[in-house]
């Protein structure tokens, strides 16, 4: 698996106020967008695109445009659709699906609720968006389900990511015939023994505005319905 820590020094400044307990919710998710759109455009480096002919008012010449099928964008439920707008900015015409995961609290295993994804990602480009890389579990579950239904390109993009997860995550997906890579705007000191991430600071109010389902407003405790308060915490990824 290839990292890239997208070292600069805007994303730093946006990631700042975002950990900050005292920013507000407007401000709050008007940095994520952005934060989330710079993201974005490391991530896509290596999108696939094809040649296009066109004609500029002064003469015809050969552009680019994204080749087909398009890339598929895949936030993982609940905390990945706080991300979806600033990603869907940089790449209006790209597809979106969605899987839904959960933690188990005692396990700290993903568990997958939900998916709305094509059945067949053959020849796909997908990019994951979750926005805390904590143990891990919940992103190494995403990209077999995706690799399953046949994508070849998985391209991950957290906020934050703690080393613990990452180190899980290469682990997890050595040998894996699909090429992966990590973009995150920072990595973390550690995790703690609850399993959250050291500095960290990122609340669940990137959830509750995208995802009205969420039955509680308050900050890492939403649940996907139906699940038992041992499901996964927003608040861990």
């Amino acid at each position: 698996m290839r990292v890239h820590i997208a070292d600069h020094q805007l994303i730093s400044h946006k990631l700042t106020y975002l950990r900050d307990k005292h920013t507000d919710s407007p401000t709050f998710r008007r940095l994520a967008e952005e934060l989330v759109t710079l993201l974005a455009y490391e991530a896509t480096r290596d999108v696939r695109v094809e040649p296009f002919e066109i004609e500029t008012p002064v003469a015809p010449t050969t552009g680019i445009r994204l080749a087909r099928p398009k890339p598929l964008v895949v936030p993982i439920l609940r905390a990945g659709l706080g991300m979806l707008e600033g990603m869907v900015r940089l790449l209006p015409s790209a597809e979106v699906g969605f899987v839904g995961m959960m933690r188990n609290e005692e396990t700290l295993e993903a568990v997958t609720y939900a998916n709305r994804l094509p059945d067949d990602l053959s020849g796909r480009q997908c990019y994951v968006l979750d926005p805390m890389l904590a143990t891990g579990g919940t992103l190494v579950d995403a990209i077999r389900y995706l690799v399953d239904r046949g994508a070849e390109d998985i391209t991950a993009i957290t906020l934050i990511a703690a080393p613990e997860g990452i180190l899980h995550v290469e682990q997890e997906l050595k040998g894996l015939h699909v090429p992966v890579t990590l973009v995150t705007g920072a990595v973390d000191e550690r995790l703690n023994e609850h399993g959250y991430i050291v500095p960290g600071g990122l609340p669940a109010r990137m959830t509750p505005a995208a995802d009205p389902g969420c039955r509680s407003r308050t900050p890492d405790r939403c649940h996907p319905p139906g699940a038992a308060r041992r499901g996964r915490r927003c608040g861990r990824g």
